[in-house]
């Protein structure tokens, strides 16, 4: 199993990721948000300056956001500052649609999108289209100091519902999700599998990761003490706003979730001042950053125990062996709050353990 953290992408993170290589972690994933973050590449790129051996990754870019040569230019440029560790991950689209009110983009477009990064990133010439213009394009300059080709760039999809987790299978170099339990993660990865077969591709060396926080419970803490809370809480409340949204990432609501749904749709929603028409833009502030006022009450044992990794450390352990029996290689853990404490807390109970 490998360890990687996942930031809410910002200048700084670099500071986090020069005591991470040294604590057992192998990768950093950065969140590309427009409306939310910090510009992505320029975040990785410090992170690259100042590391060493951990891999850097968008977790993950949205076609709609860049065009395909942007993009490729982009993390090809990351490349050149940190060789043979850069990952490129693209998706349709969460937090960096829905702050816009925009749906994911279609899978369709998802699929070209990929299929001309990947090609450019080779090194190829592809035509471009532009309305009713189209033009033969190629990244010029390839051996002249500004980006690498020559280290190979994976592009790994993110995936949740069960016609992306096909793609995912069919054109990735590898795979991100969010967190779930061993039977769920188990039928995701059928869906991958299906799709990699479609295209006569094994899923036997692909990356796996799954997308989620934690924390190590110290002696007489519960799930929902307030050190908990604080740490976790930011990322699990995520859940409630993806189910506001109808997004993917909420498939397979439980029942007690269900009622916990109902509470925040019944009790909470009303209370936002927000038109209807505009709601997006409350409903995601502090996502995955902080609660907004009153969305404390809202995280339960069950929302921490599905959306983190919270327990004592051989818990955390059992768990995640559970889904390394069913194909999963990696978690990412994202820093909420101090992230020295985590990194150092996880690296102690958790990966020296493992």
């Amino acid at each position: 199993m490998e360890f990687a953290l996942a930031y809410p992408a910002r200048p700084d993170a670099w500071k986090d990721l020069v005591i991470a290589e040294e604590h057992g972690f192998t990768q950093a994933w950065f969140y590309d948000s427009q409306m939310l973050y910090s510009d992505v590449y320029v975040c990785m790129a410090m992170a690259a300056e100042r590391t060493k051996r951990i891999k850097l990754a968008t977790g993950v870019a949205i076609p709609s956001n860049r065009i395909e040569p942007v993009t490729a230019h982009s993390i090809a440029t990351i490349n050149l500052l940190a060789p043979g560790r850069t990952i490129l991950g693209i998706g349709t689209g969460f937090t960096g649609r829905n702050t816009m009110g925009l749906p994911p983009v279609p899978l369709g477009q998802l699929r070209d999108y990929v299929a001309m990064v990947r090609k450019l990133l080779r090194g190829e010439e592809v035509m471009y289209r532009e309305g009713d213009r189209e033009r033969a394009i190629r990244l010029l300059h390839q051996d002249c100091g500004y980006i690498n080709l020559k280290d190979p760039i994976p592009i790994h999809i993110a995936a949740d519902g069960p016609k992306a987790l096909e793609l995912a299978g069919e054109i990735g170099d590898g795979w991100l999700t969010v967190l779930a339990d061993a039977p769920r993660y188990r039928q995701k990865f059928d869906s991958v599998k299906k799709g990699a077969a479609r295209a006569g591709r094994s899923v036997k060396d692909m990356p796996t990761a799954v997308l989620t926080t934690g924390c190590v419970l110290r002696d007489g803490e519960s799930a929902t003490s307030p050190r908990v809370i604080e740490r976790v809480g930011p990322f699990v409340t995520v859940f409630l706003h993806a189910l506001w949204e109808q997004s993917a990432v909420s498939a397979g609501l439980s029942a007690p979730l269900a009622k916990l749904w109902e509470r925040y749709r019944d009790e909470y929603i009303p209370t936002m001042k927000t038109p209807a028409d505009r709601r997006y833009l409350e409903m995601h502030e502090g996502h995955l950053i902080y609660m907004r006022p009153g969305e404390d009450k809202y995280v339960n044992e069950a929302l921490v125990s599905m959306m983190s990794l919270t327990g004592r450390g051989e818990e955390i352990i059992a768990r995640l062996k559970a889904l390394e029996a069913e194909g999963l290689k990696q978690v990412a853990i994202q820093v909420v709050n101090n992230g020295r404490e985590m990194i150092e807390e996880f690296s102690r109970e958790v990966i020296a353990k493992y």
